[in-house]
C-alpha cells in the first residue's frame, strides 16, 4: 500500500459517538472502526497510505425495511408498523434532513474519501448522517 499511496476507507456509524441510539454491542462494535482511522493514519500517513472513516446515520436498507430486519423487530417491539417506525426515525434520532440516507449517498462519501480529491484528508470519520450528531 505504501508505494501505490493508497486510500483505506472503513465505515463505521454515527452510532460510534452517540452510544445511547442503538443496541450496545452495536455501537460498541461500531467504535472500533472509528478508533482504528486515527493511529494507523497517524503511522503511516508519513508513507503516503491516507486511512479515513465514513460514519453515516440511518440509511435506507433492508436492515430498516425488511420485514424480517431489525426495523421490523424494532417497529413490532415499539407497538408500531415499521412503515410508522421509518417515519420516526429521522426526527426521534435528530436528522435535521428529516429523511434517512440513500446508499448512493454513503457510496459517494466513500468514493470521494478514496479518490485523489480527498489526498489531505487522514485519520478523519466523515459524518453523513444527515446532522445527527450534534457536536463540534
Amino acid at each position: 500500500m505504501r508505494t501505490s499511496r493508497a486510500a483505506l476507507v472503513s465505515v463505521s456509524s454515527n452510532s460510534a459517538r452517540m452510544p445511547h441510539a442503538g443496541p450496545v454491542t452495536y455501537t460498541t462494535a461500531k467504535a472500533a472502526p472509528t478508533a482504528f482511522g486515527k493511529a494507523p493514519a497517524e503511522e503511516f500517513g508519513p508513507q503516503g497510505v491516507r486511512i479515513n472513516t465514513i460514519s453515516p446515520g440511518a440509511v435506507r436498507t433492508a436492515l430498516w425495511e425488511s420485514p424480517e430486519s431489525y426495523g421490523a423487530e424494532l417497529a413490532c417491539s415499539m407497538g408500531v408498523t415499521q412503515e410508522q417506525l421509518l417515519a420516526q426515525i429521522p426526527a426521534a434520532t435528530g436528522m435535521t434532513t428529516g429523511r434517512l440516507l440513500e446508499p448512493s449517498e454513503v457510496a459517494t462519501a466513500v468514493a470521494y474519501l478514496a479518490s485523489p480529491l480527498a489526498a489531505s484528508m487522514s485519520g478523519t470519520d466523515l459524518l453523513v448522517d444527515g446532522g445527527s450528531v450534534k457536536t463540534v
